[in-house]
Formats: structure tokens, sequence, C-alpha cells
């Protein structure tokens, strides 16, 4: 949900308008197929279909045309694994506790608060291919996750008592949005948990530093230094300010 496109291996065509005559692919059907499952990094506890080179992620955009977006699913990023991994070390974090994964790509926020303990867990995207991953990921780490196809941040905060939020804040106007809805949330008092690797958009003026992971976010080069992502509590605006940007702080 809301991810940021990434582009399709090498050899995918130019258009993207669906195949003609082509039937529109089954997405479970697809990844099972074509993306095994692989121990996340940092969080070996979970096992995601993951793409590789030759996964053929490109063939479902020549089949499905407009209806395939960026495959965010495919891959576990560095935010959401250093969430994963904080919700796995401290399981009283959820044990007991209604949770939302929003912005859910592979689940893997979902599927550690799942194996942490929580009596119920939603997964909420806006991609189809993102629920068919994340369902196939729920089960194969043996958890029950109820996936949701929704943009969640435009409506009223759902019934649940915490929501995990991984790697949404990459871009401005998504930024503002998220957080518009995340103070909904608050002020119906869910509590909110952020992952991410510090990108810009970050509101950090609202954000309490609780851990941080040397992990590698994806797309980054194999031979770049290892980054850092941090995982953060978000609290209200006590003080009416607008929302701020920035760098990460020293």
């Amino acid at each position: 949900m809301f991810h940021p496109p990434h582009p399709l291996p090498s050899g995918a065509p130019s258009s993207r308008r669906r195949e003609k005559g082509a039937a529109r692919p089954d997405p479970r059907q697809f990844i099972r197929a074509n993306l095994p499952l692989a121990p996340v990094p940092l969080a070996p506890e979970i096992r995601l279909h993951t793409a590789h080179p030759a996964s053929g992620l490109w063939r479902l955009a020549r089949i499905d045309g407009q209806g395939f977006g960026s495959p965010y699913w495919a891959y576990p990023w560095a935010g959401g694994v250093a969430l994963a991994r904080y919700i796995l070390d401290r399981p009283a974090t959820v044990a007991g506790r209604r949770v939302l994964d929003l912005g859910a790509g592979s689940g893997i926020v979902a599927i550690a608060a799942a194996m942490a303990g929580a009596i119920q867990v939603i997964a909420a995207d806006v991609d189809r291919y993102a629920l068919g991953a994340l369902g196939l990921n729920a089960e194969a780490n043996g958890v029950v996750v109820e996936a949701l196809l929704d943009d969640l941040t435009a409506g009223l905060p759902p019934p649940v008592d915490l929501i995990g939020v991984g790697d949404l804040f990459y871009e401005r106007d998504l930024a503002r949005r998220v957080t518009a809805f995340l103070d909904r949330c608050l002020a119906c008092g869910i509590e909110v948990l952020i992952g991410d690797p510090h990108r810009p958009f970050l509101p950090r003026a609202r954000l309490r530093l609780l851990a941080e992971h040397a992990v590698s976010d994806f797309g980054e080069a194999k031979d770049a230094a290892t980054g850092t992502s941090a995982v953060f509590s978000f609290g209200p605006n006590v003080h009416g300010d607008a929302p701020r940007y920035g760098s990460r702080s020293p």
C-alpha cells in the first residue's frame, strides 16, 4: 500500500496495457509458483515469498497491464523488518491486543504480531497482489491474518488497539495523509508504532525512538554499507504545530 514505484526487472515491456486476449492472472497462483519462500534478514523466524531475478514479475505487467503496479509486496523493506523484529523481541507489545498492519505489503508486520500473540490481526493494502502475497505469507508462517483491500487513511479509525506502520513516509503528500489518519487514531486511544529507515518525510517532532537495527533496505546496492532502520512510537501534537519533516537528527 502506498509504496514508491520500483522498476521491473530487465526484459520488462515498456507498455502497461494488458496483453490482448490474456486472462487476468491469479496473484496467489503466480506468487506460489514463482516467488520462493525465504527467511527474512534480521527476522529469520519469518519466511516470505520473495522475488528473485528469475521470478518474471515483468510477465504480470505484460498480462495485467494497468492492473499491475509496483511489486513492493515481493520484497522485505527495512522499516517493516525492523518493526517485525521489535515485535518479536517484545511480544507483550501486541499480546492479547487487536493489531492493524497499515500498508501491509508482504504482511511482515502482521505476521510478526500474530506470532507474538495478538488476538486479532488485520493487514490492509490497496493492491490485490499484495493481498495475495500476504495471505500466502501468513499461511506459510502458520498464522491467521485478516486481509483487507482498502485505503483506510481516508476513513475513521478502525476498532484496533495498535497500528503498525512500515515504510509509508517516503513522499510528502502521503506522509501528511498518513499522519492525519494516525492523529485520528491517537484521539481514539489507539497506539501507533512506526518502522522506517529514517526517510525524509517522517514526522520527526512526533516520534520517540524505541529501537534501531542495522538492516539493508530493498533496492540498495549490494556493495553499499548496511543502513539503519528504526522503530518509533508516534505521539500527539502537543503544541498544535504544522507537521515538520526533515533529515535524521544527530
